[in-house]
């Protein structure tokens, strides 16, 4: 008996993936496979600057494109140029080499559109929501010591290093990581990185009630593994840890890193300990489209579970023009969790910091994109929207408690305490204080955009 075919609104196809050829470019037209897949080559080789940029793609951008990026940067950019050769290969891969053509294809594509922004990316009003704040989600005022953030009840944030082999221009920590850029004197972590981790270890030592640690910075690609090593040795020699997190997005960005044979058979002494104790050890990294998993990324995602590590999984950030659409997150995930062994775990609303209003999506089209990713992938590898709410935490995008449309705030509330609520450890904060989350303003009826241009803003929220 023939059965009709059912129209989906997706429509599943197993994809292969690609590693676009370097060669391509005119720069690039003489590296080895055995120079691509070097991670020293790749450093080397990022791109930090237009004229470096040049070098690499030759004429096939306008002169155009390079005042738009100058213009950014001079104007606009939080965060500098820092491209590995990588992540360069990855955009417009099937653009042709005539400069319009290829500079229109460049513009278009969604890893450049967060990688290496450029002016008439942002919006031309609200470049920056009128609420929008450096250290958005608070974490230098819970730090517990430098660098670690105690925001959970159970678990931290340890910033072990303030740089990244490759810099978002939509970094939540854009206060802190990379270096200055003319918009924003970076914060700066002073102790030495020996000093910073033994003062971290001393506080978990006197707080057992934290079983959970990430290892964070900046990214832990960027910090010597013999340090990284020590670090998770001694974090595994505290009972009381039970899962440690390790956040790369090297493994997408500069996948040769860890691929490094000393490398992995130090992470595999690593995980081999952390199995004897029934430690939970994770990798988590960070792909916003599916254009940025290639063969490469998922041979590293394999050689670390390989090594012994439980899951690699991926943290993206949703995105306007990058990945806002039920079409563009299920190709990511389909490629990550049946192509790649990277198991799709969040996707966070774009935080409220400057510079970030084109970029950043409302809370009522994320909650329709969560809705209708549902029941295409498994269960477990459903990723959860999840909106970052300061002074709260991960929040389901479900789980606001009201919703002003018209002005675009949300409301949202926490089941749990911070140092940050009473001058006595938060111990006689309400629990059920409501916290505000804001829509990018261009998102908004007329209504909304009006009030946010008038004075009343200055009064907060309604």
């Amino acid at each position: 008996m023939d059965h009709p075919v059912i129209r989906q609104p997706y429509t599943y196809a197993r994809t292969a993936l690609v590693e676009p050829d370097w060669r391509r470019l005119p720069g690039w037209r003489h590296v080895t496979e055995a120079q691509w897949r070097d991670a020293q080559w790749q450093r080397a080789h990022s791109v930090k600057t237009a004229r470096q940029l040049r070098a690499v793609v030759g004429d096939r951008l306008t002169d155009h494109f390079y005042q738009e990026l100058a213009a950014d940067q001079a104007g606009f950019a939080t965060m500098p140029m820092l491209l590995p050769p990588q992540l360069l290969n990855t955009m417009a891969p099937d653009a042709p080499a005539d400069p319009q053509a290829f500079t229109e294809a460049f513009l278009a594509d969604p890893v450049r559109r967060y990688m290496l922004p450029v002016r008439t990316d942002r919006h031309p009003h609200w470049p920056s929501h009128p609420r929008a704040e450096r250290d958005s989600l608070h974490e230098a005022d819970m730090w517990a010591v430098e660098g670690l953030t105690h925001r959970y009840p159970t678990k931290v944030l340890a910033e072990l290093t303030a740089t990244c082999p490759q810099y978002c221009g939509q970094c939540t920590r854009m206060d802190l990581v990379g270096t200055s850029t003319p918009q924003v004197a970076k914060t700066r972590l002073l102790l030495r990185p020996a000093d910073r981790q033994e003062q971290m270890l001393d506080y978990l030592k006197r707080t057992p009630a934290v079983r959970d640690v990430v290892l964070s910075g900046g990214d832990l690609a960027n910090v010597p593994w013999p340090r990284l090593e020590s670090f998770l040795l001694r974090l595994l020699d505290l009972g009381t840890v039970r899962d440690i997190r390790l956040a790369s997005k090297a493994v997408v960005g500069l996948p040769q890193h860890w691929l490094q044979p000393q490398l992995l058979d130090g992470l595999a002494r690593v995980a081999e300990l952390a199995a004897r104790r029934a430690v939970n050890l994770a990798v988590h990294t960070h792909a916003n489209h599916v254009r940025s998993v290639t063969p490469l990324v998922a041979e590293a995602a394999r050689a670390l579970l390989d090594a012994g590590v439980r899951d690699v999984r991926n943290q993206g950030v949703l995105m306007r023009g990058v990945n806002d659409t039920p079409e563009d997150l299920l190709d990511l995930c389909f490629a990550l969790q049946g192509e790649a062994n990277i198991l799709p775990y969040y996707f966070y609303l774009c935080d409220v910091i400057p510079g970030a209003e084109h970029w950043r999506t409302p809370l009522h089209q994320a909650q329709r994109l969560q809705e209708a990713i549902m029941g295409y992938l498994p269960g477990y590898a459903t990723p959860r929207l999840v909106c970052d709410v300061p002074h709260v935490g991960k929040r389901w995008v479900h789980q606001a408690v009201a919703y002003d449309r018209e002005l675009g705030i949300s409301y949202w509330t926490k089941n749990y305490r911070t140092g940050l609520e009473s001058g006595d450890g938060g111990q006689d904060a309400p629990l059920d204080r409501r916290h505000p989350y804001y829509d990018p303003v261009d998102t908004l009826p007329e209504t909304g955009r009006r009030w946010w241009s008038g004075p009343s803003t200055a009064r907060g929220a309604r």
